[in-house]
């Protein structure tokens, strides 16, 4: 009876986090809601400083005006409200955890956030003018560029999902050394492989050009070398931790 006592507890703290997270999203998406047209605005600057005189993006469906602006809003609502989320997640996951455990992973929680954002700042101030100056000047001769907004958003949204993810590589890394999966030492060994892939994820993830494969290739592989010096420092096996972990298990058990 203690054990389904505990379960429904469990489940009903999940729930109410759960609900905490989705009510933080939904109170950001109210405050930004009125300014989702001057977002919109922000998030073409990269594009329309880089379209020909005269020229503007256009709306090829009906609805797109409105329904561009409000998906905008709701992915920005959700991107800002991360930390509070994981924060949620976190105070799920913790009484759960170790205490090394904990030394680890609420350090993780936090960069991961900052890296995901610098992954979409490093998309919006370094690529976005690159890519779009690249093919607004290569446009055939008599083709008028005129961007349809609905395209464009679907566009610069997969590309900031590709660079935040990527920017996950350092703790990727550290998660694989600290779990013993792989060590520094082994993935040392592997950076040609790792260059060649990142440049082919890079290719897959981005347009069809070398400036913006670079861009996301070489960021990927600094990211990497920056993971492998801090996974360094947690792929050796801590004796006392191991013995503090133990007691822990047995004090709970």
């Amino acid at each position: 009876m203690s054990e389904e006592n505990s379960l429904i507890s469990h489940l009903i703290e999940l729930r109410s986090r759960l609900l905490r997270a989705v009510l933080s999203v939904f109170l950001v998406f109210v405050c930004l809601a009125y300014f989702s047209n001057d977002l919109y605005q922000l998030l073409a600057q990269p594009l329309l400083r880089t379209l020909p005189v005269n020229s503007s993006m256009i709306a090829t469906d009906v609805a797109s005006p409105f329904f561009a602006p409000f998906k905008l809003t709701m992915v920005l609502s959700f991107f800002i409200a991360i930390p509070y989320v994981l924060f949620q997640v976190w105070g799920f996951v913790a009484p759960g955890l170790y205490r090394n455990e904990k030394k680890l992973v609420a350090p993780l929680l936090f960069s991961s956030t900052l890296l995901f954002y610098a992954g979409m700042a490093f998309a919006y101030y370094v690529v976005f003018p690159v890519v779009f100056a690249f093919f607004t000047s290569v446009a055939p001769e008599g083709v008028t560029v005129a961007t349809d907004i609905n395209s464009y958003l679907n566009f610069v949204l997969k590309l900031f999902f590709a660079f935040g993810v990527s920017f996950e590589i350092p703790i990727a890394i550290v998660l694989l050394c600290w779990t013993g999966v792989t060590d520094a030492n082994s993935l040392r060994q592997k950076r040609p492989y790792v260059i060649v892939g990142a440049f082919v994820i890079g290719m897959l993830l981005t347009p069809p050009d070398i400036i913006s494969q670079s861009l996301l290739a070489i960021p990927m592989w600094i990211l990497f070398e920056c993971g492998v010096v801090i996974g360094a420092l947690y792929s050796r096996d801590d004796e006392d931790e191991n013995e503090d972990d133990e007691e822990e298990s047995a004090a709970k058990d």
